[in-house]
């Protein structure tokens, strides 16, 4: 599964081939760094290692100073690895290769986004898992409108029950979007445009998968 990494720039616009307008997500993808190649004699499984994201080299640990010298590259601050690519990305797969987006995408591909989610703290069950909260205002209610409600047990089980929706922490979880159309391609900026909106907030690190 071919794919490279990147930074999440924002959203926008831009008007398709009938005029109508098409939002989109601007992420800046890549050049990437191939740090490794694993290959199914070796490791038993075929992947490359791709490498984004500058870092400095007093914050990055000797171990990881060699690895990256084997590459031919300076310390990069984002690792992942994508396994099993098919054989036309084979001539990809050498040691300190550049990837860049137009290498792996095409306008019109559909391809899936892994990001992570906005962080919203902690949460009550109507923004969490969109409960109703207890009745109106009348009828008794007081300071019950974005309750839970009743648990669901008494004198049996006298507990509650373990995957009961509650409140608790929002967000920041690993998020996958799937099939989102490429709408075009920017190469000699690193930029692609992706229809819809991806998970993650601005500046964060994106891996667009094929």
């Amino acid at each position: 599964m071919p794919g490279i990494l990147g930074r999440k720039v924002g959203m926008t616009s831009v008007f398709g081939a009938d005029g109508t307008s098409i939002s989109v997500t601007v992420i800046e993808a890549g050049p990437c760094v191939v740090t490794q190649v694993r290959s199914a004699e070796v490791d038993g499984y075929k992947a490359i290692q791709l490498a984004f994201g500058e870092k400095k080299e007093k914050n990055t640990t000797s171990a990881m100073l060699g690895h990256f010298k084997k590459a031919n590259t300076t310390p990069k601050r984002h690792l992942v690895e994508f396994r099993d690519f098919t054989p036309e990305f084979d001539t990809v797969a050498e040691l300190g290769k550049e990837v860049k987006v137009q290498d792996v995408f095409v306008e019109g591909d559909f391809i899936d986004v892994v990001g992570t989610s906005k962080g919203k703290g902690f949460q009550g069950v109507v923004k969490r898992h969109g409960f109703a909260g207890v009745g109106g205002q009348t009828h008794g209610q007081h300071n019950r409108l974005r309750a839970p409600g009743s648990m669901g047990n008494a004198s049996f089980a006298s507990r509650v029950i373990k995957g009961k929706r509650l409140p608790g922490r929002m967000g920041g979880e690993r998020v996958k979007t799937v099939n989102l159309k490429v709408v075009k391609i920017m190469p000699d900026q690193n930029l692609i445009l992706i229809s819809g909106s991806v998970p993650g907030a601005k500046n964060s690190m994106i891996i667009l998968q094929k």
